[in-house]
């Protein structure tokens, strides 16, 4: 699950929408809606971004973080680290090859950290 389909699935569970519904009403398939809060399709285009703002009728901060999450909602993204530091791209290599086995905590724990440190850049 991305960012964004936690988000998704959790509005829809508050206000008591159905999957199907919301994706009539977005006008993509149930199919795509599904595979998009589970991570198994791409960022959603800006374009689907504002129709589920509009169809949640949020403003202000709910929308710009429904934008944020899909902007870091890609499941299968490319890190280029040519040009940069080698430890840029051994942490990259050791996060391919262990991301899978690493519990929510830790998982949690990284980003924080990471989260932590780009703020100070």
């Amino acid at each position: 699950m991305t960012p964004l389909g936690q988000k998704l699935r959790r509005m829809r569970a508050e206000r008591g929408i159905a999957l199907k519904d919301m994706a009539a009403a977005l006008k993509v398939s149930s199919a795509y809606l599904s595979a998009l809060e589970h991570g198994r399709r791409g960022k959603p285009t800006w374009y689907l971004v504002q129709r589920i703002i509009a169809y949640f009728n949020v403003i202000w901060d709910e929308a710009e973080e429904l934008q944020r999450l899909a902007e870091i909602s890609d499941p299968k993204i490319s890190i280029d680290t040519g040009g940069l530091a080698p430890e840029a791209t051994e942490l990259t290599n050791r996060l391919a090859q262990s991301i899978g086995t690493l519990s929510e905590e830790d998982l949690r724990a990284l980003v924080t950290e990471v989260r932590r440190r780009a703020a100070r850049s």
